[in-house]
């Protein structure tokens, strides 16, 4: 998951003699929590492929994905987890 690469960007040292940051796991664990609750239990998955249910094997299928409806939920998902890593880099 791409929020979890940020918090480690915010805490993250940049030389290896520095001590690591221990805010770094309570914040990591606190995102994939929320994440874990409000997204995936929400669309029953964590990758747009879950969410959507496309079989990438039949062409029709995809057709359909980028043509119709399918697409935009995965917009909206990656809108959803945005907004969750935004919430919690404000208040670090």
């Amino acid at each position: 998951m791409g929020g979890l690469a940020t918090v480690g960007l915010r805490f993250s040292r940049s030389r290896e003699e520095e001590q690591e940051d221990p805010r770094m796991w309570a914040y990591a664990h606190e995102l994939f929590d929320r994440f874990r609750e409000e997204i995936v239990k929400k669309h029953g998955g964590i990758s747009c492929r879950e969410i959507v249910g496309v079989d990438w094997k039949d062409r029709d299928q995809v057709k359909s994905f980028y043509s119709g409806d399918k697409r935009l939920e995965c917009r909206r998902i990656v809108g959803e987890t945005a907004k969750l890593i935004g919430e919690l880099l404000e208040r670090i």
